[in-house]
């Protein structure tokens, strides 16, 4: 796990406290030094979740939250991971990264790791790959294929676009090597995305994440919504932000 050594490293002199955790059907949230989210992994399972010192948690500091990023149950990955993200100063121009996304693939191959469902990217990409994880939503005719297809699909990129969650399930480093074997233009983008520079060391081109602007809001907001809560429903509480290479 060396990027996410490299990134827990380079976090550590923004620990602080663990003011708030919350951990929502869709989202999870950490308060520390600043705000951060991710995708939840790793819900509903038959077992249940059964997550390390489960309501204690905002008695630990940032730090030792985002070692839980190395967890193989993904509901602690998912905390350790947004608490990563709390400990990072989100820098960089505001902006849409989907505003972008459609002059980078122009007339390009695209691998697109994550279903973003912007189907009009079919049509602007040359060729375009959507891989996706959950096997739920695998979906061939629509060209939504299994994640073991990325072997294939990244050696024949000119663009690769990662969700930030990558992290959280363990595949990003590899992804990314894929990514620096060809060159491809590689971006790492939604609210997952760890902003950290170190990120640029693995060849990523572009960060496009989210800085929280009033984490206290954005966490009751996860643990209020009961359901699917999304980046529209939190417009009051982030900022899209762009960081490039």
């Amino acid at each position: 796990m060396k990027l996410l050594n490299e990134l827990l490293s380079a976090a550590e002199d923004n620990n602080s406290p663990a003011v708030d955790v919350r951990v929502g059907v869709s989202w999870t949230g950490v308060v520390g030094q600043y705000g951060g989210v991710c995708k939840t992994y790793g819900t509903p399972v038959a077992h249940g979740n059964y997550t390390r010192d489960m309501g204690k948690l905002d008695e630990k500091d940032t730090l030792e939250l985002a070692e839980y990023a190395r967890s193989w149950n993904l509901v602690e990955a998912s905390i350790g991971v947004a608490a990563l993200n709390s400990m990072f100063e989100v820098k960089g121009k505001d902006g849409n990264v989907w505003d972008i996304i459609p002059d980078v693939s122009k007339d390009k191959k695209v691998t697109c790791i994550g279903n973003f469902h912007r189907p009009y990217l079919g049509s602007i990409a040359k060729k375009l790959w959507i891989i996706e994880s959950n096997p739920a939503l695998v979906n061939p005719k629509a060209g939504i294929i299994n994640e073991a297809a990325i072997e294939y699909t990244i050696p024949k990129s000119d663009v690769v676009i990662v969700t930030g969650s990558t992290l959280i399930n363990k595949s990003m480093e590899h992804i990314l090597e894929l990514c620096r074997k060809i060159d491809a233009y590689t971006m790492v983008i939604g609210p997952s995305t760890t902003m950290s520079e170190v990120l640029f060391d693995y060849g990523v081109d572009m960060l496009a994440g989210v800085k929280i602007i009033r984490p206290s809001d954005l966490v009751k907001k996860i643990s209020h919504s009961g359901g699917m809560i999304n980046t529209k429903m939190c417009a009051g509480e982030l900022v899209f932000k762009i960081l490039e290479k």
